[in-house]
């Protein structure tokens, strides 16, 4: 029988400027703030990121408290598959999680695709985030990238202008295929408007447009666009209330609480006969790099969040236009 070893850890909160800023619903920043998780065996170490979210009562002090609250545990022996039951889904267990699959590819010297089983990862093609601004203001920046491939537009705008920002989105970039979040900025009084301006639009996809909780007008409205759960959507557990409202779901991996659980919640998804989306918040490449994974099965992939950084860390993904390359092991897995 293993023994298990103990594992030493170390947390660091790092501040990484965006380029510019980046506005939805709930609000704009210009950092993002992420906090990463080291865990060591004193040979090989693996590291893991997370963004704590205040939209789902996280803050910089309770994910790095949640992570260090590990420490003993760790140091006792704690591995990645009694990790899932002794932290609840979210950021923290995101950070560990990860760190987790990185220290086992390299104390095996073997990639965490084929330590989990799954095919080796190849390019991506990503979203491009538009950020939420005035009509004409989203059109200058959609022009600058309208040669992209995949577009996403952040829009719930509480001043009506929603149809015209799509509107004007579209008319800049002709060609790009568009996805529209919402992020539970609409309400059910003008859900049937933006959806037909979306519509009209040629939009593929539209993420979470009603606050989780207050969307049960999905279930009656007709709509020719399939519409996307993120904020109602968190680990497999939150999949069995989505049916008969949401066609997709964006599984993210701060949400789920892993890659673990991010996984296992694509897979069920799935069995629902829910298309999958692979998404992600703003923050550098170590984020993105095990999403890379998920994001393999995934229908739409939005997995852009270096690309709004004003830098990304050493051995971040290679971008090259739309398409994103799987992680060096430098970087993680």
């Amino acid at each position: 029988m293993d023994i298990p070893s103990p594992l030493t850890l170390k947390v660091a909160i790092e501040r990484w400027p965006i380029a510019g800023s980046f506005t939805i619903s709930r609000g704009a920043k210009t950092e993002a703030i992420v906090v990463v998780a080291e865990v060591s065996d004193g040979k090989a170490r693996g590291r893991g990121e997370c963004v704590p979210y205040a939209r789902y009562g996280e803050s910089v002090d309770t994910v790095t408290g949640a992570i260090e609250a590990m420490r003993p545990r760790l140091a006792a022996g704690l591995s990645r598959e009694a990790l899932q039951a002794a932290m609840p889904a979210g950021a923290a267990r995101n950070a560990l999680d990860c760190a987790f699959w990185d220290l086992a590819a390299k104390q095996s010297g073997k990639p965490v695709h084929e330590l989990a089983g799954l095919p080796a990862p190849h390019p991506l093609t990503t979203a491009y985030t538009i950020s939420l601004a005035a009509p004409a203001a989203m059109a200058q920046a959609t022009v600058k990238v309208a040669h992209r491939e995949l577009l996403k537009i952040k829009l719930g705008g509480d001043d009506g202008e929603d149809p015209a920002r799509i509107a004007a989105v579209r008319a800049a970039a002709p060609k790009s295929t568009l996805i529209v979040d919402a992020n539970e900025g609409w309400t059910a009084a003008n859900l049937g408007q933006n959806l037909a301006a979306c519509a009209a639009a040629g939009v593929a996809l539209i993420e979470q447009p009603l606050p989780e909780g207050k969307d049960g007008a999905l279930a009656s409205i007709a709509r020719a666009i399939p519409v996307c759960a993120d904020e109602s959507a968190h680990d497999r557990s939150s999949l069995a209330a989505l049916a008969g409202k949401y066609d997709a779901v964006n599984v993210k991996l701060d949400k789920a609480g892993g890659l673990t659980e991010a996984l296992a919640m694509a897979r069920e998804a799935e069995r629902r006969g829910l298309v999958i989306m692979a998404g992600c918040m703003v923050a550098t490449s170590l984020s993105m790099a095990p999403a890379m994974l998920l994001a393999q099965a995934a229908r739409f992939v939005d997995l852009d969040g270096p690309l709004l950084l004003a830098r990304d860390r050493e051995h971040g993904l290679t971008y090259d236009g739309s398409q994103v390359a799987p992680p060096r092991p430098e970087l993680w897995g």
